[in-house]
């Protein structure tokens, strides 16, 4: 293992902040895997699963068994852990601005189109290796304004030329799922078997620009910008959620690296055959389809549903107890699905997200992930 220290942008004078990059197998070697854990900062069960890998990537590479090279960031936002407002810990949001730190990575995909869109031929291994240079060289020369910008491009440096990235979250209350590009659905349906995920979400566009899609959408318009040339979709990244936050146990971390390991596997970065995958749990849906229920005005929020349970379109998800005259709304569900996830505070202002379910009824356009 080989450990290095990248300082990120400071804030002010006398601070500091760095990333903690673990390296394991031969520089340069491929397939090269990128895991990352709690981009926001306050999903902490990723923290474990990062310190199990760790573990885990070491007796690995001990053993010789890495074919690859993988890249750890056991935390992936330093930025966000520091961040604590009257004694709570903030990291989803930069309180600078209050920019979501998974979203608005650089969008390589314009400048690597015009890098290589004369070079490309008809040889796909060669395509893949000129694409993943010109991805480097497009990466390495962003400029960062802000500490939160700087974090971002140092992040998608690490990872922009990966075979396999992995970005560990969780969610506020929920069941495993994971989100990934539409074509790149079998391999998001193995590593849902892996893991026992219930939901796995797919969209070309998610909206936002996600640190997953700033690797894997390169890829996607090259194939659509050069329908006569042979592209692969070379690279393979997923935000997988662990859970909900309270989900921080070491059993669980343990299984959660177990699966990541027997993916990778799968992948070839680590050698040996491992062994059979689970039948899984679900099949994918498109993540357009997936349905946020809202609540239509503040109460205390007391839940008839809880995540994992499959539900039918007008099913009660939800009451809302006004905290002035003590009515009780009931808010129902307009689509059928399993509800994955659910808001973890029990008080809802107008338009919050009490819940989330995976369904094919619906077909949302715009941003398709919660803010």
């Amino acid at each position: 293992m080989r450990i290095e220290t990248l300082e990120i942008q400071s804030n002010a004078p006398g601070t500091r902040h760095s990333l903690q990059v673990l390296r394991f197998g031969t520089a340069g070697a491929v397939p090269k895997a990128y895991v990352h854990g709690a981009l926001h900062a306050d999903e902490v069960p990723a923290i474990l699963v990062t310190q199990q890998l760790r573990l885990q990537l070491a007796a690995l590479e001990a053993e010789g068994l890495l074919a690859g090279e993988v890249v750890l960031v056991p935390f992936a936002n330093p930025l966000g852990l520091s961040q604590q407002v009257l004694g709570a810990h903030h990291g989803r949001f930069d309180l600078r601005d209050g920019g979501n730190f998974n979203r608005a990575f650089a969008d390589l995909a314009g400048p690597v189109l015009e890098a290589v869109r004369e070079t490309l031929g008809g040889d796909a291994q060669r395509n893949v290796e000129l694409v993943r240079a010109a991805l480097r060289e497009c990466a390495s020369r962003l400029h960062a304004g802000t500490p939160a910008e700087d974090l971002k491009h140092r992040l998608l440096q690490l990872a922009v030329d990966a075979d396999v990235v992995l970005d560990l979250h969780c969610d506020s209350d929920a069941v495993m799922h994971l989100y990934a590009l539409t074509p790149h659905a079998g391999m998001a349906e193995e590593l849902g078997a892996a893991l026992g995920a219930q939901a796995i979400l797919l969209a070309t566009e998610s909206g936002g620009s996600p640190f997953d899609e700033a690797c894997t959408r390169p890829w996607y318009v090259l194939q659509q910008e050069l329908p006569n040339v042979p592209v692969p979709l070379a690279c393979f990244a997923a935000t997988i959620e662990l859970r909900g936050e309270a989900d921080t146990s070491h059993d669980l971390a343990r299984r959660d690296a177990d699966a990541l390991v027997q993916f990778l596997r799968l992948r070839g970065v680590v050698k040996g055959p491992g062994t059979p995958l689970e039948p899984p749990l679900c099949v994918p849906t498109p993540l357009s389809g997936s349905e946020p229920v809202t609540a239509p005005h503040a109460g205390v929020v007391v839940f008839h549903r809880k995540p994992g349970e499959r539900v039918e379109a007008g099913d009660p998800i939800a009451d809302l107890v006004d905290a002035g005259t003590g009515a009780i709304t009931t808010v129902r569900c307009a689509s059928g699905g399993i509800l994955y996830a659910r808001c973890g505070s029990h008080w809802a202002h107008p338009g919050k997200r009490l819940a989330k379910i995976a369904g094919v009824a619906l077909s949302r356009t715009g941003a398709l992930l919660s803010p």
